[in-house]
């Protein structure tokens, strides 16, 4: 039985990628064969040679929102630092509170100087999180535009002078807590010639949410338990894809949230794609087989985390370990800002 030490490797921290190459599709592309096991070494702007007319490239159109805050108790002028995830309903969100021991039930929280944005604990949740009710005039969206900042994992010490290097060129639904990182290597123009070539672009949406920043912390992986995150599949989207499945085509998810979009419809509906839309905490590791997609864009993933275990299965875990190995070799960059892994 694989346990969560067999999916670690070692990454000089050095390697893991503080900020953006000027240029997006620049990024070091380690394409993988599936079938030979053969490694080459490429840059992402010859990812078109390895897709073929008719394929599809599903592409995750989810936005990140600046999503975390700085605020401050007006009873004792303590200092938290708010991220926000996940919309549950009305002005209420699931969020994660830097030093949480300090934001109980009933706990008030100011932000800004004049405190446009103000807040209310109204829950705690078992896994350390917390539901916070914000109430504000105007638009959320534009209080939180103002004066919230780029949600960059822990491990990015570097500041983003350009906070649109931490989203797609083709984001466009407000809602991730994190970005869909693979699809930050396409430009307008590599796009383009996406098109040109006869490859469907299809997207979908799920946004990023807690699932992203919660490390396996059981040895079994059966008992690691996904947080949900809400999905979007439109009729047009599944109709073209049911369409390039039918022809022969290869579904090349950009990705781990397009994965687990495209396999979660996949397994309510025995393997077919139907437009659907609900919240998903589909947890992808080997032994799991799957029924929508072929091809796989991604980056290259934190030891022990999920999304490793999800390539894994895909793949198989000894191929994908070394793969990496072979990345750290040649000294590709890592994580959010690094370069980019394809699976055929």
């Amino acid at each position: 039985m694989l346990t969560t030490k067999d999916f670690e490797y070692d990454l000089p921290e050095e390697l893991i990628a503080q900020t953006p190459l000027e240029n997006r599709s620049s990024s070091s592309l380690l394409v993988v064969n599936r079938q030979t096991d053969e490694l080459t070494d490429t840059t992402f702007d010859h990812v078109l040679d390895y897709l073929q007319t008719g394929d599809a490239l599903v592409v995750n159109e989810t936005r990140v929102i600046p999503a975390r805050i700085f605020g401050v108790k007006p009873d004792t002028g303590g200092h938290l630092e708010v991220l926000l995830l996940t919309n549950t309903h009305g002005n209420q969100w699931e969020c994660l509170v830097k030093h949480s021991k300090r934001a109980k039930v009933g706990t008030v929280i100011h932000f800004g100087e004049d405190a446009r944005l103000k807040a209310t604990v109204v829950k705690e949740l078992t896994h350390g999180g917390r539901i916070i009710e914000f109430s504000y005039e105007g638009v959320f969206l534009e209080v939180l535009e103002s004066l919230g900042e780029m949600p960059l994992p822990p491990y990015i010490k570097e500041r983003l002078d350009d906070p649109d290097r931490y989203q797609t060129v083709y984001a466009k639904h407000n809602g991730s807590a994190a970005a869909p990182t693979a699809g930050l290597h396409f430009t307008p123009e590599l796009l383009e010639q996406v098109k040109k070539k006869g490859i469907e672009l299809i997207p979908l949406v799920l946004h990023v949410g807690l699932g992203t920043f919660r490390p396996v912390s059981v040895d079994n992986l059966e008992d690691h338990e996904m947080h949900a995150e809400f999905y979007q599949l439109s009729e047009e989207s599944a109709l073209k894809i049911n369409q390039v499945k039918a022809n022969g085509g290869r579904v090349v998810a950009v990705g781990t949230t397009s994965v687990r979009t495209l396999e979660t419809i996949a397994c309510e509906n025995n393997g077919k794609l139907l437009a659907s839309s609900g919240w998903t905490s589909i947890f992808i590791s080997p032994g799991y087989t799957f029924k929508a997609v072929d091809a796989l864009i991604t980056n290259f993933h934190l030891p022990a985390s999920t999304l490793v275990m999800l390539v894994s299965a895909f793949y198989n875990r000894e191929a994908v370990i070394a793969a990496y190995e072979h990345a750290v070799a040649q000294k590709y960059r890592f994580f959010s800002f690094g370069d980019a892994m394809l699976l055929i």
